[in-house]
């Protein structure tokens, strides 16, 4: 469906119901950038005019032509990395960014695009490590079931899903610090229930011997073909999350953030699309704790606790939650602090460190480090000549 089916379908809804319909209001969130604080360029001059919008691949081409070559560049360099560094870097910094990464990519999307941050994503990571080892194999052949490594993820990921959507349910009819703190509550008591809980989760010593399978002969236990897992499944979230943002449902979701008595007036379900929102990013969070339960081939109650919930968040921030890929860029600075900040300071102050890098980043750029790249950016390319925005008629 269309840009500009989605609102007239919505506009048609609103007027059945008798709601007030603004005919420059019901273009108003279409002529939107679909990037989150962006200024006021139209659709039509950004993605061509709304009655071209036919085929379903048309977000999927419209992406492909914003693609330069700074992004093909990245990717390059992600792909050859493993060629130029040694086994420690590959997994320990490399594999490591990648999947706490697409954690907080989960909170990018939820806070940058939905305006709703929760700090129970690392709990949905955290669910989803427990139920591989549930469903799958690990050192407790007594909890374990030991089904095939490939049912246990998709049902592990089904489930945390659907724990997931059950939070933003819980959380999405309260609004700023209540649904951190709703969010939040969610994570501790979790933690708790894994840390107490002996039958299902094997208390504070939680599941060992996690181990990655072997596909087609690849072990992705080895340092290179993990990564290039972890990569794979960050690159998919990545572009997924990217082209979900330009659909009808991500403009959407950006309007709802911005404004959502005026959507819900419009005929939008302020509600569901807030839910659903919850659902997508579930998924991603998911995704990356299959990955870090394979990463540190064992899960626990300390894999998620408040300490693991405020680091995702730190990471969001840090990387910039305006922009995906900010994501994977705090994550990178993240886990370098971690693995090389003890080296000049004892390991106790780490979180001195982390904090203190945090506190410059929130005064200085408040869009993290993807923003300070952003404005250096605008300031070396030449001005542009400003034409009048085109009008939708």
């Amino acid at each position: 469906m269309s840009a500009a089916q989605w609102r007239n379908a919505m506009n048609a809804g609103a007027r059945d119901a008798g709601a007030p319909v603004d005919p420059v209001g019901s273009v108003g969130w279409g002529e939107r950038e679909a990037e989150p604080h962006r200024g006021a360029s139209t659709s039509a001059d950004r993605w061509g005019s709304p009655e071209a919008h036919h085929h379903p691949t048309d977000w999927v081409k419209r992406l492909g032509r914003h693609i330069g070559l700074r992004h093909v560049l990245v990717l390059l360099a992600a792909l050859l990395y493993p060629f130029v560094a040694n086994s420690f870097f590959t997994f320990q910094i490399g594999a490591q960014s990648l999947a706490l990464g697409l954690i907080a990519l989960s909170l990018t999307f939820l806070g940058g695009y939905g305006g709703m941050v929760s700090l129970a994503q690392m709990t949905v990571a955290g669910l989803a490590g427990y139920l591989v080892a549930i469903f799958g194999s690990s050192s407790l052949a007594t909890i374990s079931l030991g089904w095939p490594w490939w049912l246990a993820v998709v049902f592990a990921l089904l489930l945390a899903t659907l724990f997931a959507t059950a939070v933003g349910w819980l959380s999405v009819r309260t609004e700023g610090i209540y649904t951190i703190m709703i969010t939040l509550a969610i994570g501790v008591a979790f933690f708790y229930l894994a840390q107490q809980n002996y039958t299902l989760f094997n208390g504070f010593q939680g599941f060992n011997k996690i181990f990655p399978p072997t596909v087609f002969g690849i072990d992705f236990r080895e340092a290179t073909p993990f990564y290039y897992l972890a990569l794979a499944c960050a690159l998919a979230g990545y572009l997924f999350v990217k082209v979900l943002v330009r659909a009808p449902f991500g403009v959407a979701l950006q309007g709802i953030r911005d404004n959502p008595r005026r959507m819900h007036s419009l005929g939008y379900a302020v509600t569901a699309h807030r839910v659903a929102a919850h659902a997508v990013a579930g998924l991603l969070a998911a995704v990356g704790g299959v990955l870090l339960v394979w990463y540190n081939n064992r899960i626990s109650p300390g894999s998620m606790n408040t300490g693991a919930m405020i680091n995702i968040l730190v990471i969001a921030v840090l990387g910039g939650m305006n922009r995906p890929i900010g994501a994977f860029v705090g994550a990178i600075v993240f886990v370098l602090l971690q693995n090389f900040a003890i080296d000049l300071v004892s390991r106790e102050r780490f979180n001195l460190v982390i904090g203190g890098v945090f506190l410059a980043i929130v005064l200085f750029s408040p869009n993290g480090l993807v923003g300070i790249w952003m404005q250096l950016r605008a300031r070396l390319a030449p001005r542009k000549a400003t034409h009048p925005q085109r009008r939708l008629q």
